[in-house]
C-alpha cells in the first residue's frame, strides 16, 4: 500500500468537501491501520504538526489523530512537571462529533499543515465534548479545553471541508526561515 504524504495545498479537493462516515466495521480493517500508520507518521515528521485529519492525507473519512508528542506536553502542564516524560500514542478519532460547544469563546493563532506558512486569529469555543470510536472501535467521550479544545474544532473543521483560513483574521504568512528566528 503507498505511503500517504500531507497535502500543503489549499485547493486541494479532499480538503475541501465533507468526510464520509467509516463504518463501525472498517475501522480495525488493515487498510485503517494502514492509514493511521501513515497519518502517525507524516504527522511525526512535522516538528509543529499537532493532529491531522485523514482528508489533509487525501483520504475523505471522518478520522483525525492527535499527536501524542502534544498529549503528553498537556498531560505534564496539569500535572507535576516532574512526572513521566513518557510520550502516548496518537489519540485516534473515527467519526468524531462535537456534542457539547462552550458558550465561552477564545481569540485563538492557529496555522494548518496544509496551508503552510500561514497563521490568523481564529475564535474557537473555551471548552467542547467530543464523542468518537478509537482504534479498536470502542465508543469514546472526551471533554477538552483550551489547546485540545481548539485541535478538537480544527480538525473536525477539516472533517466537514472547513479549512481555518475560512474563519480567520489577520492572516499572515511566515515563511519557515522567519519562524526559526
Amino acid at each position: 500500500m503507498p505511503t500517504h504524504t500531507v497535502h500543503i495545498v489549499k485547493d486541494e479537493k479532499t480538503l475541501r468537501f465533507a468526510a464520509r462516515e467509516v463504518p463501525l466495521d472498517e475501522i480495525k480493517t488493515e487498510k485503517m491501520r494502514a492509514m493511521l500508520a501513515d497519518m502517525s507518521s507524516a504527522l511525526a515528521k512535522e516538528d509543529d504538526g499537532v493532529a491531522l485529519a485523514a482528508p489533509q492525507i487525501g483520504e475523505s473519512v471522518r478520522l483525525f489523530i492527535v499527536s501524542g508528542r502534544v498529549l503528553a506536553r498537556l498531560a505534564r502542564k496539569s500535572t507535576d512537571e516532574t512526572a513521566s516524560a513518557h510520550t502516548p500514542p496518537d489519540a485516534v478519532f473515527f467519526n468524531p462529533v462535537l456534542t457539547k460547544i462552550s458558550r465561552e469563546k477564545q481569540t485563538v493563532e492557529e496555522g494548518c499543515l496544509s496551508l503552510r506558512y500561514l497563521y490568523g486569529q481564529v475564535k474557537r469555543a473555551a471548552k467542547v465534548t467530543l464523542e468518537a470510536y478509537d482504534a479498536d472501535g470502542k465508543k469514546i467521550t472526551r471533554g477538552a479545553a483550551g489547546l485540545l479544545a481548539q485541535i478538537f474544532q480544527h480538525e473536525v473543521d477539516h472533517l466537514n471541508g472547513i479549512l481555518f483560513i475560512d474563519k480567520a483574521t489577520d492572516i499572515i504568512d511566515i515563511p519557515p526561515e522567519e519562524l526559526k528566528k
